[in-house]
């Protein structure tokens, strides 16, 4: 296997292999959960892999490679988030505050996605991007499952306004 090579004989080539492998998502991944912010992405998917590499030894095969790398990349722009005091999970009950911006583009969902704040967009990535139960997000956001349900609602609900034609905002 790759990653045992990248482990135990610090292969290069294997670690070449895995990097395209799995950065592409990784990257992609990093990039919704920090809104568009290309330059923090990139930052995040480099030391994601500076740290992949340094634990991979710890690694036990209980889960997929590509879901512990998304793991660590999750871990990651958490650490920024923290670094750069913004509040990860954030709850508001005022959706009012959310309202979409009047533009004249046609919003997307990427667009959309990354107008969400930031515990929003991390479930609604997680949950209905990614595949991750509450349970699972839950312990990986360390929140309740219920405030992973919570954030899920209020994130589709904020999502669904900022999808909506300005007519029918109006």
């Amino acid at each position: 296997m790759l990653a045992d090579r990248v482990w135990r004989d610090r292969d290069e080539e294997a670690f070449r292999a895995l990097y395209r492998r799995h950065t592409p998502a990784l990257y992609q991944f990093a990039l919704r959960l920090l809104g568009g912010n290309t330059f923090d992405a990139e930052d995040v998917v480099q030391q994601a892999w500076v740290n992949a590499t340094e634990r991979l030894g710890t690694f036990r095969w209980e889960s997929g490679l590509s879901t512990w790398l998304h793991g660590i990349v999750l871990h990651c722009c958490r650490a920024l988030f923290r670094r750069a005091d913004r509040r990860w999970i954030e709850l508001r009950d005022d959706l009012a505050a959310l309202a979409p911006r009047q533009t004249h583009d046609q919003l997307d969902l990427e667009a959309a996605l990354a107008r969400l704040p930031p515990g929003y967009r991390t479930v609604v990535i997680l949950h209905d991007v990614e595949g991750f139960t509450h349970e699972q997000i839950a312990a990986r956001l360390e929140i309740s499952a219920n405030t992973s349900k919570s954030q899920l609602s209020r994130g589709r609900q904020v999502l669904r306004s900022l999808l909506r034609p300005e007519s029918v905002m109006r």
